[in-house]
């Protein structure tokens, strides 16, 4: 692929990306690869060196926030007709309760799962607490007291400890697999907003 082609590739991605966003960010890929190319590649081993043209346009998705895409997607082609905004203003009960309705549902799963996310890490926070109080108590029975029962809680408390251990890595794992969910639904929402309307693609 040469230059000229991983430009127009790349900004075809980023059609709906707000211009100066989508300009700044292919004119810094076409300074790494006139970088690359002054250090000696040709032009095509540069733009190979780059990456993957479609992970490069899903990391600049990523992290554009999404007011900006938004505001790009929402931005009127054209001045609105009187009429127009009148039937915005008389229709805005009905679509502005179901987009807050439907904001409000979302977010609400969302915060459910990270609170189970938290949940799980309050067991884990419980069950280090109860083996250290038990692994200590244990040990001051067995010392002042000269009793089994503070050797079974010295080992009720290594027990506890070998739980927390594998309650740590599945808190570990749940909230990267938690971090990753949100990137994907924040990504996907993101293109969501940048697909081209039926009406544009009719007009194009």
């Amino acid at each position: 692929m040469t230059k000229i082609q991983f430009i127009l590739a790349l900004n075809e991605k980023l059609t709906n990306l707000p211009k100066k966003e989508a300009e700044e960010r292919i004119n810094f890929y076409v300074e790494m690869i006139d970088d690359r190319i002054e250090e000696g590649a040709s032009e095509e081993e540069a733009v190979e060196a780059i990456g993957n043209i479609d992970e490069i346009a899903a990391q600049i998705i990523s992290d554009t926030p999404l007011s900006k895409i938004a505001k790009e997607k929402f931005k009127p082609k054209r001045k609105l007709k009187t009429w127009e905004i009148v039937l915005l203003i008389l229709g805005s009960p009905i679509w502005l309760s179901l987009m807050i309705a439907l904001s409000a549902v979302i977010f609400s799963l969302y915060v459910v799962l990270w609170s189970v996310i938290i949940s799980l890490w309050a067991v884990f926070a419980a069950l280090v607490a109860y083996a250290i109080y038990t692994i200590v108590a244990g040990l001051i029975i067995a010392v002042t007291e000269k009793t089994l029962g503070g050797i079974a809680l010295v080992g009720a408390g290594i027990a506890c400890s070998g739980l927390s251990i594998f309650a740590f890595y599945g808190c570990k794992a749940a909230t990267k697999a938690m971090i990753v969910l949100t990137k994907k639904l924040t990504l996907n929402i993101k293109k969501m907003f940048m697909k081209k309307s039926d009406v544009e693609e009719d007009v194009q």
